[in-house]
């Protein structure tokens, strides 16, 4: 059985009458015949008593009638929520962000110029940790997430979305104070305030120092970037944070309590993306949502770059 053999058997009987009913369907009655004496066989039963003049339904047959008429139109409300969520007239998009990104760019600004587009596409927002997040775009129950990239991987698709480099941020009056290249092998000996283990940006330092061999103390450890610079502040050690976070602290203090260094090049990059899944451009194909919010961020990138 299939749907066509169902939607001639409906004209049929909506008609009474084969010819009538092959013209409906744009079909030549004598294949509109064959396809209902198919489905009469798949049946088992006779669906019409026929006579010269006219077809008149079966008791069987006005038992399928109900049920054809039924997955008909089943049918087509299925293949109108299909061509809504292709068109965007519904749907939903879940993204998913780390804490502080704000300094790089503005994802409420963002989020509301997809909702302005499309009204209709319900938006699911999600904090998390990078590796969290990576692990969410990855098994795609986040469709698309920003974070900073502390190793590449097959499974994601990624939009750069701001570069930025590592530097040392330390308590006013230590003794690198102002100091320029420093080596990353220099700062063993130091004491530190990280972030968190799951953290992206914790994940790119400890690297660092495992590619160099060299290992460090962290007294603290925490979640969130502006705690961070103030036990550094109140001098509990010292932190590689990405430059932009420590200039827009110390030119937003009126009297600053923290210093920059920067380290010997090449710099500890720091880059945010955006991520979605990279399993043979599975999520733009899953979800046409993925497919319109990455064209928008890869459209606010470019003009950002262009201004």
């Amino acid at each position: 059985m299939d749907l066509r053999q169902l939607e001639h058997f409906v004209a049929a009987a909506d008609e009474q009458h084969f010819t009538r009913a092959a013209r409906k369907v744009n079909i030549v009655q004598s294949g509109l015949s064959a396809s209902i004496r198919a489905l009469e066989q798949e049946m088992g039963a006779p669906l019409f008593v026929r006579t010269t003049r006219k077809v008149e339904l079966t008791v069987a047959g006005r038992v399928l009638y109900e049920k054809a008429q039924e997955i008909i139109a089943g049918i087509k409300e299925a293949r109108r929520a299909v061509a809504a969520i292709n068109g965007l007239e519904r749907g939903t998009l879940s993204v998913g962000t780390c804490g502080s990104l704000h300094a790089f760019f503005d994802l409420p600004q963002l989020l509301g110029e997809f909702h302005a587009l499309h009204p209709s596409v319900e938006i699911k927002l999600c904090h998390g940790t990078a590796t969290k997040l990576m692990e969410s775009v990855k098994d795609g129950s986040v469709d698309i997430g920003f974070f900073p990239l502390y190793e590449k991987s097959r499974e994601i698709v990624t939009i750069p979305i701001a570069s930025d480099h590592l530097v040392v941020v330390h308590p006013m009056g230590h003794p690198i104070a102002g100091a320029e290249n420093v080596p990353l092998e220099s700062l063993a000996e130091e004491t530190f305030v990280d972030f968190q283990p799951d953290k992206g940006t914790r994940k790119i330092v400890d690297r660092a120092f495992a590619s160099t061999n060299v290992s460090r103390r962290s007294v603290l450890e925490v979640g969130d970037i502006q705690v961070l610079l103030d036990l550094v502040a109140y001098g509990f050690g010292i932190a590689l944070v990405p430059k932009t976070f420590a200039c827009a602290r110390i030119a937003a203090a009126k009297s600053p309590k923290l210093g920059v260094a920067t380290l010997k090049k090449p710099h500890i990059a720091w880059d945010l993306v955006a991520a979605c899944s990279g399993r043979a451009g599975a999520a733009q194909t899953r979800n046409p949502a993925v497919a319109a919010f990455t064209k928008l961020v890869e459209k606010i990138r470019s003009d950002a770059i262009a201004a």
